[in-house]
């Protein structure tokens, strides 16, 4: 006779069958700040369907099944033949074809379409990080590809297309197509102008033959990438399409698959051109860099959407778990140093989700001509991209501790997020890279700095802590002396200004109190949970809390 020895209490139910998007209030409240008025209850309709699908079951189970089944390489079929193809598990798919109905690849064909597109891509990301590689790629194709008008005639409606078809096949086969870039070489990294790969012309106008290898080529399965190579006149960017438009495989060889930390469902590679591989110039010979740095600014906005989202469901979990789980006699979450723990983690999510909502607003008014938010974008997305990015593994690491042992096990999700955090600081130009980038934008375009500073002025005379930040940030631009060694720290700064000053104007002042006493005003600690006694804690927490979540 089997005899039982416990029951099973005081265990948290799964963080199922909720509105990503309508629970997370920092969203919501961001997305509505910045959404047109014409087609604001269309676009938040959009979203919150999306958010009912993430937070669902079923796509929670896509996720776990396609990280627990990585994709595999087959570089020849079983009679011998060379086909370089990469096999995923159906869940990617499901994946992949959900975020393309979504409109995950297309920013440029509706109102407020960056805008919209982040936010969504904020929401989905958080069912699953990996997939969200072939999506930025190939939303951020989209400008790049600009640059050789024929070429973005042909390939942008697929780019843009609400379909995802997978499978190698000619592109003017398919209903839609995906994208990925192949920059970085062996002896080169983010030096990209140190990448040996040739191109050489070829009869027909426009079209090069190409030799050399990729150290790092993103979503090997894609139906084109962009690449770069040295043509006679220098380094240039090339759009290499997987098959020939008669029908023909590229030569694309596909030397492994990279074993990766995390972003394991996310296929990464080596691939070798042999000299019979075809592709076509994008922009001008000696222009590569330039032309494909409009993806790259594209990628690197997604870099910081796709850390808040790591953030927030990061959060979202640790508020849901001290919320159920009962200690020392009560609530975890009604217990002071837990909630401060707490508090501490969400006014960050908040601040790293408001700081991308706000920069996609400013790409759809850029786009519409607004010079003022050009600007502001050149410094501000290469200092979000280095300080949000940064700021991902240790929340990850803290809200993780919030469920004890059981975050520290597989099944709670918690350790796929803590692998996925630091591949967003590294993708697209590690921190060193940004923090240069923001010194090239200060030395030559002046007009970035004036608008940086027209963005945070509107919250000057709020907060004391916040005043007192952008004055020292003020003077520390004014000592240009041994700025490379100091730009690390500067950077930092700028991201916390700006983000304090989102927070002071639109943020509960309970948020953007504990932000500006803890960020700016020196009143926290290193560590998370040590936010300076205040009142509103509490309130801070369930904010933060997935309240339609069982």
């Amino acid at each position: 006779m089997t005899r039982s020895t416990h029951s099973v209490t005081n265990q948290v139910p799964p963080l199922v069958g909720y509105d990503v998007f309508r629970a997370d209030a920092a969203l919501a409240e961001a997305f509505a700040r910045h959404v047109g008025p014409a087609h604001a209850e269309e676009a938040t309709a959009e979203l919150s369907a999306l958010g009912e699908a993430a937070g669902s079951a079923e796509a929670q189970e896509w996720g776990a099944q396609a990280n627990a089944h990585p994709p595999a390489l087959r570089t020849h079929d079983r009679y011998g033949h060379r086909i370089d193809e990469v096999d995923f598990h159906p869940a990617w798919h499901r994946l992949l074809e959900r975020a393309v109905a979504a409109g995950l690849t297309d920013a440029w064909s509706r109102p407020d379409g960056q805008l919209r597109r982040a936010a969504g891509f904020l929401v989905w990301t958080q069912v699953e990080a990996g997939h969200g590689c072939p999506v930025s790629m190939t939303h951020s194709a989209v400008p790049a590809l600009r640059a050789q008008p024929e070429l973005a005639a042909v390939w942008e409606p697929l780019l843009t297309s609400r379909t995802y078809e997978p499978g190698l096949r000619p592109a003017g086969r398919k209903a839609g197509v995906l994208a990925g870039m192949g920059m970085t070489e062996k002896q080169g990294g983010s030096d990209v102008r140190a990448n040996t790969t040739r191109a050489e012309p070829l009869a027909e106008p426009g079209a090069y033959a190409l030799t050399g290898h990729k150290w790092f080529c993103s979503a090997p399965m894609s139906d084109a990438f962009l690449v770069l190579a040295r043509a006679p006149g220098g380094l240039t960017c090339f759009l290499l399409p997987r098959v020939l438009p008669d029908g023909t495989r590229n030569a694309f060889r596909i030397q492994r698959l990279k074993d990766k930390l995390g972003n394991r469902s996310n296929a990464s590679a080596e691939v070798e051109f042999d000299g019979g591989t075809v592709a076509w110039r994008v922009g001008e010979e000696g222009r590569g860099v330039p032309t494909i740095i409009e993806m790259v600014g594209a990628t690197r906005l997604d870099c910081v959407a796709g850390s808040a989202a790591i953030m927030r469901q990061a959060v979202a979990q640790a508020v849901h778990h001290a919320a159920h789980r009962e200690a020392f006699g009560g609530k975890l979450i009604d217990k002071p140093l837990m909630e401060n723990v707490l508090a501490d983690l969400a006014i960050e999510s908040e601040a790293a989700t408001a700081l991308t909502l706000r920069l996609a607003a400013a790409c759809d008014a850029a786009a519409a001509g607004s010079a003022q938010d050009r600007h502001l974008l050149r410094l501000a997305v290469p200092a979000a991209k280095y300080w949000v990015t940064k700021r991902c593994t240790p929340l990850v690491a803290e809200a993780l501790e919030c469920l004890g042992g059981n975050g520290y096990v597989e099944e709670s999700g918690m350790p796929r997020l803590l692998r996925e955090s630091p591949l967003n600081s590294i993708w697209e130009g590690s921190g060193n890279v940004q923090a240069l980038d923001v010194l090239r934008a200060l030395q030559r375009e002046p007009g970035a700095l004036n608008a940086f500073l027209a963005e945070v002025g509107r919250a000057a005379g709020a907060d004391h802590r916040l005043d007192a930040a952008i004055k020292a940030l003020l003077t520390e631009l004014s000592d240009l002396d041994g700025i490379e060694g100091r730009a690390r720290r500067l950077v930092e700064r700028l991201a916390l200004v700006l983000q304090g000053a989102l927070l002071v104007q639109h943020a509960p002042p309970a948020v953007a109190d504990a932000f500006c006493a803890a960020r700016l005003g020196g009143e926290g600690g290193a560590a998370f949970g040590t936010l300076p006694r205040a009142a509103g804690l509490a309130a801070v927490v369930e904010r933060a809390r997935p309240v339609n979540g069982t």
